[in-house]
């Protein structure tokens, strides 16, 4: 592509990594903010956001030329939105000279100033919306209000991927929900559960505008609405979610004595973040629909951070229209959600991902254990680890616990193995060895038998020094 020639006060497309291409406006930096070194840059404010960037030359195209092409490949709501920006904003320039400043009172400190990955510019309307860089929420700038509270710098954003398989479709959102403010459905909402993972969930639910009423067995939720019992709560809200520890506790809540099913009438949802087998959510999705309920499962993949930062990754599966209507929910909640079909397949993801999770945490503590006993050392084994291809923030972290000593649960051990022991049932009900997950189950067991239960799967590793 011949070089374009662009200068302050251009109209643009700014791409971000694999975010689809936005419109935007190259403008002055404020005066505190140095340019990042390399690449020729430009810093850009992009339409219909309040976010910021440092965009490298090659990564712009100018507005005019390129507008069909970008409007043909990108159909979102908030895209549509920024473009009508970007037109209301020539129609104002017209006949004078108007420039799109950045407001003195805008704060400037998580602005990109490291290099983007290079791109082509060949997207597709499925083109997957993935995040170049993990850490890419600190980079960009959103503000945004909601009742009562002030919330800065708030840039959840919600990517969804989309995959053709055959039976199965994991189908697309809205793509273009790439950051900024959150505006949150108007339904009442319900939450039953407020353990490790339920507590940061209803905290994001309630920074983003949601009104939530919860029940717990042993605590309430400051800011939220309390229900005596899971079924008030279904009665009274319009989507109840609830998160739970495993079938037992799940089956529990909506059958047992003022359980959900109690509360259900037609046209109520109820959606079941809790990890628990195939069988299990049927069985629910099956009675809950019997009362002329909706029902979507929606577990969960994190941890208690992912779960406070409102960073969790959703697999849900069932009622679409109620994936749907759960939308502003899950961007409060993640930073992506999958619709997998059918009710039963978000339940088998979810151990797989889980079983890959647990054997690779006990693959972690092997390994320590055997530097240990070998006599190397245990922190430049991890050094190693972290320059190389296994590198990521779960293998830093669970490895810190394990040189520090520090067990306090992010993950409690003993779902990790109930979620090893759902994966390998799994396999076995269709003849799929799984010896691996099956060696890892056993690590854990003996962990547990070491009164690990209530520590962070990473306390796994004392199963090999006792």
């Amino acid at each position: 592509m011949a070089a374009v020639s662009l200068r302050l006060g251009d109209l643009v497309w700014g791409k971000l990594g694999r975010y689809p291409p936005w419109p935007g406006k190259i403008v002055n930096p404020p005066k505190d903010l140095k340019k990042p070194r390399g690449k020729k840059c430009f810093f850009v404010k992009f339409f219909g956001t309040e976010d910021h960037a440092w965009i490298k030359v090659e990564q712009l195209k100018p507005y005019h030329a390129h507008k069909e092409e970008m409007i043909k490949i990108n159909k979102g709501k908030r895209f549509q939105q920024a473009v009508d920006a970007v037109e209301e904003f020539l129609r104002r320039a017209k006949g004078k000279d108007q420039d799109l400043t950045i407001p003195e009172s805008s704060t400037v400190k998580g602005v990109m100033t490291g290099p983007m990955a290079a791109f082509k510019w060949q997207p597709t309307v499925s083109e997957p919306v993935k995040d170049a860089d993990p850490h890419f929420h600190h980079f960009l700038l959103s503000q945004t209000e909601k009742p009562a509270v002030c919330y800065q710098a708030i840039t959840k954003k919600l990517k969804i991927c989309e995959e053709e398989t055959g039976s199965t479709s994991i189908q697309a959102a809205d793509s273009t929900a790439v950051n900024g403010s959150i505006t949150p459905t108007d339904k009442k909402i319900g939450f039953l559960g407020l353990g490790l993972m339920g507590s940061g969930i209803v905290s994001n639910l309630l920074k983003m505008g949601h009104t939530v009423t919860v029940w717990n067995r042993t605590a309430e939720k400051e800011g939220a609405r309390l229900g005596r019992t899971p079924a008030e709560v279904v009665s009274t809200c319009d989507i109840t979610f609830a998160c739970v520890s495993d079938p037992k506790a799940a089956k529990d809540l909506v059958l047992g004595p003022s359980g959900v099913l109690q509360g259900i009438r037609p046209g109520k949802c109820y959606v079941d973040m809790s990890t628990v087998d195939a069988d299990t959510v049927t069985e629910l999705a099956q009675v809950i629909v019997s009362r002329g309920g909706r029902f979507l499962e929606a577990p969960v993949s994190g941890n208690q951070q992912l779960s406070n930062d409102g960073m969790l990754v959703i697999l849900a599966a069932g009622d679409r229209g109620l994936y749907e209507d759960c939308s502003s929910c899950f961007q409060a909640m993640g930073k992506t959600s999958f619709f997998l079909g059918e009710v039963g397949n978000a339940a088998k993801m979810m151990l797989i991902v889980n079983m890959v999770q647990g054997s690779f945490m006990a693959t972690i503590a092997e390994g320590l254990t055997l530097a240990q006993v070998t006599g190397q050392s245990q922190q430049t084994l991890l050094d190693i680890l972290n320059q190389g291809q296994l590198a990521s923030i779960f293998l830093d972290q669970k490895c810190q616990n394990i040189l520090q000593g520090n067990f306090k649960p992010d993950f409690y051990l003993k779902y990790i193995q109930k979620d090893l022991r759902l994966a390998i049932a799994l396999g076995d009900a269709v003849n799929h060895p799984t010896p691996m997950a099956a060696a890892a189950n056993e690590v854990y067991k003996r962990a547990k038998a070491l009164d690990q239960s209530d520590n962070d799967m990473s306390a796994v590793y004392r199963a090999y020094i006792h």
